[in-house]
């Protein structure tokens, strides 16, 4: 849509808000809420908000020192501008008066923000296409479901970040795929899936995956863009239809409750050329010698990457063997246990490369520009990957990160993957994301309470 059929749009519909957001550092949509009247200017001048928006924790902390120090950007909590995206215009379907309508983020002079979610998968994007290459992405969403049984709203509840809802499960779990378990949660899944579908996206399945209240949605491959587009679009509309019946979508990667499964995110990869051609495609078994180029990128910088693959402290408690999550650099044809799946067949065009590493905190935007930094990069190298794995979780593979810290440390060391994302990228980065593992080795941990208050 353009500027102006947007304006007959609202008019026509009688859409009285119009959500205009942003992808914030850790994949999460925040923004300001304009009336109908005041569309026509945003869309021709922007929108002014603070820019600490991008210096924030989860918790909603600025870890910036803005009121004054060396080299910290953005100082003084100045304004940055929101420059409005027609083409992401969509109406809410849940919310009928409301529309959502996606930003870029620049400095108010126009110059883009180099750590903006979407200024930095553009510019990965742009990387490939200069190699006369294109990518298409699909993503795997797990997530739960909860009911919702006390929203701790006390004013006491209210710290940072707030205490958690007390929940209760909307299905037993461990019947995976089980058309009973998927029938008691039909309701809510079909409301899901319809507002995903009128909102523009293209919905492919709809499973009761492993664990208690688990479920997984995929939709069509796409574009890394399009695709880190719905996947911030759905997460969003998840945990708002959700909230409006009571319930809680959880995209948390291993939520502390009793028996909940971990929630993985795998990215699907693959690369064409000019031509439209899959060039991970093969008459013969196995990899292409361009998909096996692409591996070995991805496995190279497996670890430099974990920090935009698992970017919480909660991701790594995730990398348990045998659970259907990896913990070992390596590859497998058609192995759910390694990091990197491949899924290739003679003469199939959608032959691909699933990353089992992501999970369900990522920023898809950063997460999608390491896969395109890594995997070129080793296109560029034409360096063949290493043998398969012959055990994904046997000892003679490297290991992934343990913790945060590792992976802090691991990307930290990561040039070449530092060069890619630029010093300014990396550095804003490691500040954000460091001082979320401070903050949690300061916390005294109820393990520590049990261990040591009635021992020592």
């Amino acid at each position: 849509m353009t500027p102006q059929d947007i304006l007959k749009f609202v008019e026509a519909e009688g859409i009285e808000t119009i959500r205009t957001v942003f992808t914030d550092p850790h994949g999460i949509l925040r923004g300001k809420v304009l009336t109908a009247s005041a569309l026509p200017g945003a869309l021709k001048n922007g929108i002014r908000v603070p820019s600490t928006l991008l210096l924030k924790d989860l918790s909603h902390r600025t870890v910036f020192p803005v009121w004054g120090g060396e080299g910290a950007p953005m100082q003084g909590a100045s304004d940055v501008l929101l420059r409005l995206d027609p083409a992401s215009f969509r109406r809410l379907p849940y919310a009928p008066h409301s529309a959502l309508i996606h930003c870029d983020v620049t400095t108010l002079d126009g110059t883009p923000i180099p750590f903006a979610s979407r200024t930095l998968l553009r510019r990965a994007e742009d990387a490939l296409a200069e190699e006369g290459l294109t990518a298409t992405f699909g993503l795997e969403i797990e997530f739960q479901i909860y009911r919702v049984v006390d929203a701790h709203l006390a004013p006491g509840d209210a710290t940072m970040p707030g205490r958690a809802p007390q929940v209760e499960n909307t299905t037993q779990g461990y019947q995976y795929l089980t058309e009973t378990r998927y029938a008691e949660v039909e309701p809510i899944l079909d409301r899901l899936r319809r507002a995903a579908e009128e909102m523009g996206m293209d919905v492919r399945s709809v499973e009761v995956e492993m664990g208690p209240s688990q479920f997984e949605v995929t939709f069509a491959p796409a574009s890394p863009m399009q695709t880190a587009e719905t996947t911030v679009n759905f997460r969003t509309l998840a945990k708002e239809l959700c909230a409006r019946h009571g319930m809680l979508a959880s995209f948390m990667p291993k939520p502390a409750l009793p028996n909940a499964v971990a929630n993985g995110w795998h990215i699907h990869q693959s690369v064409s050329d000019g031509a439209g051609r899959n060039i991970f495609a093969s008459d013969t078994p196995g990899l292409s010698e361009a998909a096996g180029f692409w591996t070995a990128g991805l496995l190279e910088h497996a670890r430099g990457c974990c920090l935009l693959t698992n970017p919480a402290v909660n991701s790594y408690k995730r990398f348990v063997p045998h659970q259907l999550a990896p913990n070992r650099i390596g590859w497998a044809d058609d192995n759910r246990g390694a990091m990197i799946r491949t899924i290739t067949a003679p003469g199939d065009p959608a032959s691909r490369v699933e990353n089992r590493v992501p999970d369900s905190a990522i920023n898809p935007y950063f997460a999608f520009a390491g896969q395109l930094f890594s995997g070129l990069s080793g296109l560029t190298a034409q360096k063949a990957p290493p043998p398969a794995m012959a055990d994904p979780y046997g000892a003679d593979a490297p290991a992934l990160p343990s913790n945060l810290g590792a992976a802090l440390d691991a990307f930290a060391e990561a040039s070449a993957l530092r060069e890619a994302l630029t010093p300014e990228v990396a550095d804003w980065l490691l500040t954000l994301k460091r001082a979320e593992w401070e903050r949690y080795l300061s916390h005294i941990s109820d393990w520590e309470q049990a261990e040591y208050f009635n021992a020592l």
